[in-house]
Protein backbone atom coordinates (compact mmCIF):
# COMPACT_ATOMS: atom_id res chain seq x y z
CA UNK A 1 0.00 0.00 0.00
CA UNK A 2 1.00 3.10 -0.82
CA UNK A 3 1.44 6.03 2.24
CA UNK A 4 1.66 9.71 1.29
CA UNK A 5 3.53 10.51 4.12
CA UNK A 6 4.60 13.91 4.89
CA UNK A 7 8.37 14.88 4.53
CA UNK A 8 8.76 15.13 8.68
CA UNK A 9 7.28 11.55 9.07
CA UNK A 10 9.49 10.53 6.58
CA UNK A 11 12.78 12.09 8.24
CA UNK A 12 12.02 10.12 10.80
CA UNK A 13 12.76 6.73 9.03
CA UNK A 14 16.17 8.16 8.86
CA UNK A 15 19.11 8.72 11.67
CA UNK A 16 18.12 10.93 14.07
CA UNK A 17 19.33 14.08 13.59
CA UNK A 18 19.08 14.17 9.84
CA UNK A 19 17.95 17.25 8.57
CA UNK A 20 16.97 18.51 4.87
CA UNK A 21 18.67 21.36 3.29
CA UNK A 22 17.45 24.35 2.38
CA UNK A 23 17.47 22.65 -1.62
CA UNK A 24 15.79 20.06 -0.59
CA UNK A 25 19.03 17.73 0.34
CA UNK A 26 19.19 14.99 2.52
CA UNK A 27 22.07 15.49 5.17
CA UNK A 28 23.02 12.34 7.37
CA UNK A 29 25.68 13.12 10.18
CA UNK A 30 26.07 16.34 9.45
CA UNK A 31 27.03 15.35 5.66
CA UNK A 32 24.81 16.00 2.70
CA UNK A 33 24.37 12.27 0.90
CA UNK A 34 24.62 14.49 -2.87
CA UNK A 35 28.54 14.75 -1.36
CA UNK A 36 28.95 11.22 0.06
CA UNK A 37 27.49 10.05 -3.44
CA UNK A 38 30.22 11.98 -4.81
CA UNK A 39 32.83 10.64 -2.72
CA UNK A 40 32.54 7.28 -2.26
CA UNK A 41 30.44 6.58 -5.58
CA UNK A 42 26.95 4.16 -5.52
CA UNK A 43 25.85 1.94 -4.10
CA UNK A 44 27.31 2.85 -0.34
CA UNK A 45 25.62 1.55 2.83
CA UNK A 46 26.37 5.17 5.40
CA UNK A 47 26.30 4.57 8.66
CA UNK A 48 25.29 7.57 11.53
CA UNK A 49 27.80 6.88 14.72
CA UNK A 50 26.27 9.32 16.76
CA UNK A 51 23.12 7.70 16.28
CA UNK A 52 24.66 4.57 16.66
CA UNK A 53 26.76 5.49 19.88
CA UNK A 54 23.41 6.86 21.25
CA UNK A 55 20.80 3.74 20.47
CA UNK A 56 24.17 1.40 22.47
CA UNK A 57 23.91 3.61 25.31
CA UNK A 58 20.17 3.54 25.78
CA UNK A 59 20.29 -0.42 25.82
CA UNK A 60 23.16 0.04 28.33
CA UNK A 61 22.16 2.13 30.50
CA UNK A 62 18.41 1.30 30.24
CA UNK A 63 19.01 -2.20 31.82
CA UNK A 64 21.57 -1.54 33.95
CA UNK A 65 19.45 0.91 35.79
CA UNK A 66 16.55 -1.78 35.46
CA UNK A 67 18.73 -4.89 36.81
CA UNK A 68 22.34 -3.63 37.61
CA UNK A 69 23.59 -6.95 37.04
CA UNK A 70 23.53 -7.39 33.53
CA UNK A 71 25.39 -7.01 30.33
CA UNK A 72 24.38 -6.18 26.74
CA UNK A 73 25.68 -8.32 24.12
CA UNK A 74 25.44 -7.22 20.50
CA UNK A 75 24.04 -10.37 18.23
CA UNK A 76 26.66 -9.00 15.62
CA UNK A 77 25.47 -11.14 12.66
CA UNK A 78 23.08 -7.85 12.33
CA UNK A 79 26.18 -6.16 11.34
CA UNK A 80 29.60 -8.36 11.61
CA UNK A 81 31.50 -5.14 10.49
CA UNK A 82 34.99 -4.67 12.24
CA UNK A 83 34.45 -1.29 12.71
CA UNK A 84 31.28 -1.60 14.37
CA UNK A 85 32.28 -4.21 16.44
CA UNK A 86 34.82 -1.40 17.39
CA UNK A 87 32.50 1.03 17.75
CA UNK A 88 30.48 -1.04 20.47
CA UNK A 89 33.17 -2.60 22.33
CA UNK A 90 33.94 1.26 23.08
CA UNK A 91 30.47 1.91 24.24
CA UNK A 92 30.89 -1.19 26.74
CA UNK A 93 28.88 -3.65 25.05
CA UNK A 94 29.47 -7.50 24.79
CA UNK A 95 29.38 -9.40 21.56
CA UNK A 96 27.17 -12.49 20.40
CA UNK A 97 28.82 -14.14 17.43
CA UNK A 98 27.49 -17.09 15.18
CA UNK A 99 30.33 -18.27 13.21
CA UNK A 100 34.12 -18.74 13.48
CA UNK A 101 34.44 -15.72 10.89
CA UNK A 102 32.35 -13.23 13.20
CA UNK A 103 34.33 -14.74 16.20
CA UNK A 104 37.82 -12.96 13.93
CA UNK A 105 36.07 -9.77 13.20
CA UNK A 106 34.82 -9.27 16.78
CA UNK A 107 38.58 -9.92 17.95
CA UNK A 108 40.07 -7.94 15.34
CA UNK A 109 37.06 -4.97 16.20
CA UNK A 110 38.84 -5.49 20.09
CA UNK A 111 36.31 -7.24 22.16
CA UNK A 112 37.16 -8.91 25.08
CA UNK A 113 37.26 -12.47 24.98
CA UNK A 114 35.99 -13.11 28.08
CA UNK A 115 33.15 -11.52 27.54
CA UNK A 116 32.30 -13.45 23.98
CA UNK A 117 29.06 -15.61 24.00
CA UNK A 118 29.25 -17.88 20.74
CA UNK A 119 26.37 -19.46 19.42
CA UNK A 120 25.08 -21.63 16.24
CA UNK A 121 22.90 -24.52 16.15
CA UNK A 122 25.78 -26.38 14.09
CA UNK A 123 29.29 -25.17 15.55
CA UNK A 124 31.91 -27.28 13.98
CA UNK A 125 34.58 -28.85 15.75
CA UNK A 126 37.47 -25.68 14.40
CA UNK A 127 34.85 -23.47 15.33
CA UNK A 128 34.12 -24.66 18.93
CA UNK A 129 38.27 -25.04 19.06
CA UNK A 130 39.01 -21.48 18.26
CA UNK A 131 36.38 -20.54 20.64
CA UNK A 132 37.55 -22.27 23.17
CA UNK A 133 41.66 -21.35 22.68
CA UNK A 134 40.58 -17.72 22.42
CA UNK A 135 38.92 -17.95 25.89
CA UNK A 136 35.44 -16.96 24.40
CA UNK A 137 33.31 -16.19 27.87
CA UNK A 138 30.26 -17.83 27.52
CA UNK A 139 29.75 -21.36 24.75
CA UNK A 140 25.71 -21.55 24.06
CA UNK A 141 25.02 -25.14 24.41
CA UNK A 142 22.93 -25.66 21.09
CA UNK A 143 22.70 -29.51 20.84
CA UNK A 144 23.91 -32.66 22.59
CA UNK A 145 26.76 -32.90 20.36
CA UNK A 146 28.03 -29.45 21.31
CA UNK A 147 28.64 -31.02 24.86
CA UNK A 148 30.32 -34.08 23.55
CA UNK A 149 32.97 -32.14 21.19
CA UNK A 150 33.17 -29.58 23.95
CA UNK A 151 34.49 -32.31 26.88
CA UNK A 152 36.65 -33.86 24.00
CA UNK A 153 38.15 -30.36 23.23
CA UNK A 154 38.23 -28.41 26.55
CA UNK A 155 40.97 -30.43 28.24
CA UNK A 156 42.75 -30.45 24.78
CA UNK A 157 43.15 -27.07 24.92
CA UNK A 158 43.29 -25.79 28.61
CA UNK A 159 44.93 -28.88 30.49
CA UNK A 160 43.36 -31.42 32.14
CA UNK A 161 42.08 -29.02 34.84
CA UNK A 162 40.66 -26.36 32.59
CA UNK A 163 36.75 -25.51 32.15
CA UNK A 164 34.47 -23.84 29.61
CA UNK A 165 31.46 -21.84 31.01
CA UNK A 166 28.21 -22.68 28.82
CA UNK A 167 24.62 -22.03 28.79
CA UNK A 168 22.22 -24.31 27.67
CA UNK A 169 19.53 -22.56 24.65
CA UNK A 170 16.15 -23.82 25.55
CA UNK A 171 13.41 -23.87 22.66
CA UNK A 172 10.43 -22.29 24.82
CA UNK A 173 7.71 -23.41 22.47
CA UNK A 174 6.84 -19.66 21.60
CA UNK A 175 5.40 -17.83 18.06
CA UNK A 176 5.82 -14.66 17.76
CA UNK A 177 4.29 -12.72 14.97
CA UNK A 178 7.20 -12.22 12.81
CA UNK A 179 8.24 -13.63 9.57
CA UNK A 180 8.68 -17.76 9.70
CA UNK A 181 12.39 -17.32 8.17
CA UNK A 182 12.87 -15.27 11.44
CA UNK A 183 11.28 -16.99 14.00
CA UNK A 184 13.42 -19.39 16.22
CA UNK A 185 11.49 -19.93 19.36
CA UNK A 186 8.58 -22.40 17.90
CA UNK A 187 7.93 -25.78 18.51
CA UNK A 188 10.17 -27.61 15.37
CA UNK A 189 12.78 -24.65 15.43
CA UNK A 190 16.40 -25.91 13.96
CA UNK A 191 17.93 -24.11 17.10
CA UNK A 192 18.01 -25.09 20.84
CA UNK A 193 16.79 -27.74 22.76
CA UNK A 194 12.99 -28.82 23.82
CA UNK A 195 12.39 -28.39 27.01
CA UNK A 196 12.85 -31.84 28.08
CA UNK A 197 15.60 -31.99 26.69
CA UNK A 198 17.18 -28.97 28.03
CA UNK A 199 16.37 -30.70 31.30
CA UNK A 200 18.73 -33.32 30.53
CA UNK A 201 21.24 -31.11 29.29
CA UNK A 202 21.52 -29.25 32.36
CA UNK A 203 21.32 -32.39 34.75
CA UNK A 204 24.61 -34.00 32.48
CA UNK A 205 26.40 -30.62 32.24
CA UNK A 206 26.07 -30.79 36.53
CA UNK A 207 27.91 -33.76 36.60
CA UNK A 208 31.09 -32.46 33.96
CA UNK A 209 34.56 -31.58 35.46
CA UNK A 210 35.30 -29.97 31.84
CA UNK A 211 32.14 -27.96 30.96
CA UNK A 212 30.94 -25.53 33.83
CA UNK A 213 27.04 -24.60 33.44
CA UNK A 214 26.79 -20.93 34.07
CA UNK A 215 22.54 -20.86 33.00
CA UNK A 216 20.35 -21.03 30.31
CA UNK A 217 19.58 -19.00 26.86
CA UNK A 218 16.08 -18.18 25.05
CA UNK A 219 15.60 -16.95 21.99
CA UNK A 220 12.35 -16.35 20.48
CA UNK A 221 13.19 -14.72 16.92
CA UNK A 222 13.53 -11.56 15.45
CA UNK A 223 11.69 -7.90 13.71
CA UNK A 224 9.07 -8.69 16.64
CA UNK A 225 6.47 -5.51 17.24
CA UNK A 226 4.82 -6.77 20.39
CA UNK A 227 6.85 -7.37 23.82
CA UNK A 228 4.41 -9.55 25.08
CA UNK A 229 6.33 -12.65 24.23
CA UNK A 230 9.68 -11.77 25.44
CA UNK A 231 7.75 -11.95 28.63
CA UNK A 232 6.36 -14.98 28.40
CA UNK A 233 10.46 -15.93 27.14
CA UNK A 234 11.34 -15.31 30.50
CA UNK A 235 9.08 -17.98 32.26
CA UNK A 236 10.17 -20.47 30.10
CA UNK A 237 13.41 -19.70 31.19
CA UNK A 238 12.74 -19.34 34.91
CA UNK A 239 11.18 -22.98 34.40
CA UNK A 240 14.40 -24.02 34.19
CA UNK A 241 15.62 -23.63 37.43
CA UNK A 242 18.35 -20.99 39.46
CA UNK A 243 20.92 -20.09 37.59
CA UNK A 244 24.21 -17.82 37.71
CA UNK A 245 23.40 -16.28 34.37
CA UNK A 246 20.27 -15.94 32.16
CA UNK A 247 20.76 -15.13 28.34
CA UNK A 248 17.23 -13.64 27.16
CA UNK A 249 18.57 -13.09 23.52
CA UNK A 250 17.02 -10.81 21.70
CA UNK A 251 14.58 -10.10 18.96
CA UNK A 252 13.26 -6.48 19.35
CA UNK A 253 11.70 -5.02 16.24
CA UNK A 254 13.00 -2.04 14.14
CA UNK A 255 10.79 0.73 12.68
CA UNK A 256 11.21 0.18 8.76
CA UNK A 257 7.95 1.46 7.64
CA UNK A 258 5.61 4.59 8.80
CA UNK A 259 2.90 1.56 10.17
CA UNK A 260 5.08 -0.60 12.12
CA UNK A 261 5.35 0.50 15.89
CA UNK A 262 7.77 -1.44 17.64
CA UNK A 263 8.07 -1.17 21.40
CA UNK A 264 10.74 1.14 22.51
CA UNK A 265 13.83 0.03 23.85
CA UNK A 266 12.27 1.13 27.62
CA UNK A 267 9.22 -0.40 26.94
CA UNK A 268 10.94 -4.05 26.12
CA UNK A 269 13.52 -3.35 28.99
CA UNK A 270 10.61 -3.05 31.38
CA UNK A 271 8.79 -6.35 29.70
CA UNK A 272 12.06 -8.39 29.80
CA UNK A 273 13.06 -6.97 33.90
CA UNK A 274 9.16 -7.11 35.13
CA UNK A 275 9.29 -10.70 34.13
CA UNK A 276 12.65 -11.33 35.83
CA UNK A 277 11.71 -9.95 38.93
CA UNK A 278 8.63 -11.74 39.37
CA UNK A 279 10.53 -15.03 38.14
CA UNK A 280 14.56 -15.16 38.33
CA UNK A 281 16.85 -15.24 41.34
CA UNK A 282 17.34 -11.67 41.93
CA UNK A 283 21.27 -12.26 42.31
CA UNK A 284 21.80 -13.39 38.60
CA UNK A 285 22.86 -11.70 35.77
CA UNK A 286 20.64 -11.14 32.78
CA UNK A 287 22.32 -10.79 29.07
CA UNK A 288 20.47 -9.39 26.46
CA UNK A 289 21.48 -9.92 23.06
CA UNK A 290 20.24 -7.18 20.26
CA UNK A 291 20.72 -7.29 16.70
CA UNK A 292 18.58 -5.44 14.44
CA UNK A 293 16.86 -3.14 16.89
CA UNK A 294 20.86 -2.15 17.64
CA UNK A 295 21.61 -1.07 14.33
CA UNK A 296 19.24 -0.81 11.73
CA UNK A 297 18.08 2.71 12.21
CA UNK A 298 21.83 4.10 12.15
CA UNK A 299 22.30 2.73 8.40
CA UNK A 300 21.34 4.59 4.87
CA UNK A 301 21.54 2.56 1.42
CA UNK A 302 22.34 5.17 -1.51
CA UNK A 303 21.57 4.42 -5.07
CA UNK A 304 22.05 5.96 -8.22
CA UNK A 305 18.67 5.71 -10.55
CA UNK A 306 20.33 3.82 -13.97
CA UNK A 307 16.76 3.64 -16.19
CA UNK A 308 13.20 4.53 -15.12
CA UNK A 309 10.60 2.89 -17.26
CA UNK A 310 7.38 4.12 -17.65
CA UNK A 311 4.32 1.90 -17.70
CA UNK A 312 1.66 0.17 -15.46
CA UNK A 313 4.29 0.37 -12.88
CA UNK A 314 6.74 2.81 -13.67
CA UNK A 315 10.27 1.20 -12.30
CA UNK A 316 12.83 2.86 -11.29
CA UNK A 317 16.00 0.87 -11.58
CA UNK A 318 18.85 1.76 -9.63
CA UNK A 319 22.73 0.57 -9.45
CA UNK A 320 22.10 -2.18 -6.87
CA UNK A 321 19.53 -4.16 -5.46
CA UNK A 322 19.97 -7.77 -3.87
CA UNK A 323 23.63 -7.72 -4.48
CA UNK A 324 23.38 -5.11 -1.25
CA UNK A 325 19.62 -5.83 0.46
CA UNK A 326 18.34 -9.13 0.73
CA UNK A 327 16.09 -8.71 2.70
CA UNK A 328 13.04 -7.86 0.20
CA UNK A 329 14.04 -11.06 -1.44
CA UNK A 330 13.89 -13.10 1.84
CA UNK A 331 11.60 -11.64 4.22
CA UNK A 332 9.57 -9.45 1.89
CA UNK A 333 10.47 -6.51 4.23
CA UNK A 334 9.33 -3.20 3.06
CA UNK A 335 11.30 -0.62 2.82
CA UNK A 336 10.66 3.34 2.07
CA UNK A 337 12.53 5.42 0.06
CA UNK A 338 13.56 8.81 -1.45
CA UNK A 339 14.81 11.04 -4.41
CA UNK A 340 17.77 12.21 -2.02
CA UNK A 341 18.09 15.48 -3.45
CA UNK A 342 14.31 16.39 -3.90
CA UNK A 343 13.46 14.84 -0.58
CA UNK A 344 9.95 13.36 -0.05
CA UNK A 345 7.02 13.56 -1.97
CA UNK A 346 5.84 12.07 -6.06
CA UNK A 347 4.17 9.14 -7.25
CA UNK A 348 4.34 5.65 -6.47
CA UNK A 349 7.09 3.41 -8.53
CA UNK A 350 8.46 0.29 -8.44
CA UNK A 351 12.27 0.64 -6.83
CA UNK A 352 13.83 -2.01 -8.54
CA UNK A 353 17.59 -3.45 -8.42
CA UNK A 354 20.01 -3.94 -11.48
CA UNK A 355 20.04 -8.39 -10.89
CA UNK A 356 18.95 -10.98 -13.19
CA UNK A 357 15.97 -11.54 -10.94
CA UNK A 358 11.88 -10.44 -11.09
CA UNK A 359 12.48 -11.00 -7.32
CA UNK A 360 15.22 -8.17 -7.11
CA UNK A 361 12.68 -4.98 -5.78
CA UNK A 362 13.83 -3.00 -3.05
CA UNK A 363 10.20 -1.39 -2.63
CA UNK A 364 7.08 -1.88 -4.53
CA UNK A 365 4.86 1.78 -5.43
CA UNK A 366 7.05 3.92 -3.14
CA UNK A 367 6.64 7.57 -3.60
CA UNK A 368 9.48 9.09 -5.46
CA UNK A 369 9.80 12.79 -6.70
CA UNK A 370 10.53 13.09 -10.44
CA UNK A 371 13.32 10.21 -9.80
CA UNK A 372 15.39 10.60 -13.25
CA UNK A 373 18.90 8.69 -14.72
CA UNK A 374 21.90 10.01 -12.16
CA UNK A 375 19.13 10.95 -9.49
CA UNK A 376 20.35 9.20 -6.03
CA UNK A 377 17.95 7.46 -3.93
CA UNK A 378 18.18 7.24 -0.03
CA UNK A 379 16.62 4.07 1.73
CA UNK A 380 16.66 4.30 5.41
CA UNK A 381 17.01 1.78 8.13
CA UNK A 382 19.55 -0.55 6.21
CA UNK A 383 22.21 -0.65 9.58
CA UNK A 384 20.64 -4.37 9.76
CA UNK A 385 21.43 -7.58 7.98
CA UNK A 386 22.13 -5.72 4.59
CA UNK A 387 25.92 -5.76 5.15
CA UNK A 388 25.63 -9.33 6.25
CA UNK A 389 23.72 -10.54 3.38
CA UNK A 390 25.22 -8.42 0.78
CA UNK A 391 26.62 -10.79 -2.12
CA UNK A 392 28.39 -10.90 -5.74
CA UNK A 393 25.48 -11.64 -7.65
CA UNK A 394 25.97 -11.24 -11.66
CA UNK A 395 29.39 -10.22 -10.25
CA UNK A 396 28.42 -7.10 -8.37
CA UNK A 397 30.58 -5.53 -6.32
CA UNK A 398 29.70 -5.68 -2.61
CA UNK A 399 29.86 -1.99 -1.38
CA UNK A 400 31.54 0.26 0.92
CA UNK A 401 30.24 1.33 4.48
CA UNK A 402 30.92 5.03 5.59
CA UNK A 403 30.83 5.97 8.70
CA UNK A 404 29.09 9.91 9.24
CA UNK A 405 29.57 12.57 11.96
CA UNK A 406 29.61 15.93 13.02
CA UNK A 407 29.40 16.67 8.96
CA UNK A 408 33.00 14.51 8.66
CA UNK A 409 32.80 11.29 6.79
CA UNK A 410 35.42 8.08 6.24
CA UNK A 411 35.12 5.07 5.04
CA UNK A 412 35.67 1.75 6.92
CA UNK A 413 35.28 -0.56 4.83
CA UNK A 414 36.08 -0.34 1.01
CA UNK A 415 34.11 -1.32 -1.99
CA UNK A 416 35.37 -3.96 -3.70
CA UNK A 417 37.27 -4.04 -7.18
CA UNK A 418 37.05 -6.69 -9.79
CA UNK A 419 40.79 -7.80 -8.58
CA UNK A 420 38.83 -9.30 -5.55
CA UNK A 421 36.10 -11.19 -7.49
CA UNK A 422 38.89 -13.25 -9.06
CA UNK A 423 41.31 -13.12 -5.68
CA UNK A 424 40.17 -16.75 -4.85
CA UNK A 425 40.81 -18.18 -8.48
CA UNK A 426 43.55 -20.79 -9.06
CA UNK A 427 45.42 -21.50 -11.88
Amino acid sequence: MTVQATPQELLGLFPPGSSVDADGGLVVGGCPVGELAERFGTPALIVDEVSLRARARRYAEGLAARWPNSRVAFASKAFPCTAVYRLLVEEGLSIDVASAGELTLALAGGADPASLVLHGNAKTEAELRMAVRAGAGLIVVDNFDDIDRLERIVPEVRGAGGEQAVLVRVTPGIRPDTHAAVSTGQEGSKFGLTVPQAKEAIARLRGSDRLRLEGVHVHIGSQILDAEPFGRAVEAAAGLGSFAVYDLGGGLGARYTYDDRPPSIEEYLDTLVGAARRMLPGDAEIVIEPGRSMVAESGVSLYRVVTVKQGEPVFAAVDGGMGDNLEVSLYQQRFEATVATRFGGGAPHHLVGRHCESGDVLSTAVPLRDPRPGDLVAVPVTGAYTFSLSNNYNGALRPPVVFVRDGEARAVVRRETYDDLRRRDLP
